[in-house]
């Protein structure tokens, strides 16, 4: 079961976060701005109802995102999550995605509590598995976003991933990448 949160204090969602926008009613911010935190177990089961959640938040805060930005963006939640739920659910027994969004731009990002910090391996035909942060990695340069890991004040991580809402006109790009 994925938990949401916004601060504010409705029943079903409370705000939390880094960099929380200000209250639209006092700063004029847009109807669809905001940080939700949602929690699920680190098993399997959360992969799936992670990236419906963000899904179906984007539907009900009304974002303007156009349909490959969403599926980019569930694609990095689903390959975030992944590794959050192979990788750390020794250590971390429950994962976080936060989900921010601002005037311009949407940022997603995973925390878990287990101190590794992984890097984007290269491709090799040969393997089987272990693409998954290349993938966040290539999709967020596409759309012209940024991407990156930071560690907690707890030891843990935080995996993210930040594309911009309107679509990047210009050819392929790079972006800077931490991964």
């Amino acid at each position: 079961m994925v938990t949401i949160e916004r601060e504010g204090g409705s029943r079903d969602m409370e705000s939390r976060g880094r960099n929380s926008p200000p209250d639209p009613a006092v700063a004029g911010v847009l109807p669809y701005e905001g940080v939700w935190r949602f929690t699920a177990p680190a098993v399997d089961i959360s992969v799936p109802q992670a990236r419906h959640a963000v899904r179906d938040l984007l539907t009900r805060q009304q974002v303007p995102v156009g349909g490959d930005t969403v599926q980019g963006l569930l694609l990095i939640v689903s390959e975030l999550v992944t590794n959050a739920v192979r990788h750390a659910a020794l250590l971390s027994p429950e994962v976080a995605v936060e989900v921010a969004v601002g005037a311009s731009w949407i940022r997603v990002s995973v925390e878990d509590n287990h101190p590794y910090r992984p890097k984007a391996l290269d491709a090799d035909q040969g393997q089987t598995g272990g693409r998954g942060l290349m993938l966040v990695r290539e999709i967020t340069a596409e759309a012209g976003g940024t991407c990156g890991v930071e560690q907690t004040a707890s030891g843990g991580k935080i995996v993210w991933s930040a594309l911009p809402l309107a679509p990047v006109v210009t050819s392929r790009r790079s972006a800077p990448s931490a991964l």
